[in-house]
């Protein structure tokens, strides 16, 4: 059965553009309402160790992976950085969602996500 999941990448957790959100809750309100399969918080993915946290991950789970949301920076922007990573895993980009989250309530980003869901 195909899964769908949820990561937050969040800027080291320090970038002002996630203040104004409690991380655990937007994961948590998408849990209790069984919107997804899986969740992770991830500090940076655009990292070095972004591209370890997605080969380890993503390894051979690419017929099991529906739908992988990533909310965190410009949509764009995830597209071109995880690219290698997707690619070197064997992952579909074309089940990657991008969801730009910053600058957003615990409310507004919690939306933002069930959007693309």
């Amino acid at each position: 059965m195909a899964k769908k999941g949820v990561i937050l990448c969040v800027c080291q957790g320090s970038c002002p553009s996630f203040h104004q959100m409690n991380i655990f809750e937007v994961l948590n309100a998408l849990r209790r309402e069984k919107l997804v399969d899986f969740v992770a918080i991830h500090p940076q993915l655009c990292a070095d160790d972004g591209d370890k946290f997605f080969n380890i991950f993503l390894s051979g789970v690419d017929g099991e992976v529906e739908k992988l949301v990533i909310a965190g920076c410009d949509p764009n922007m995830q597209k071109k950085m995880f690219r290698d990573a997707f690619e070197s895993t064997g992952f579909d980009r074309a089940k990657h969602i991008g969801v730009d989250i910053r600058n957003m309530t615990t409310e507004q980003a919690i939306e933002a996500i069930k959007k693309v869901l």
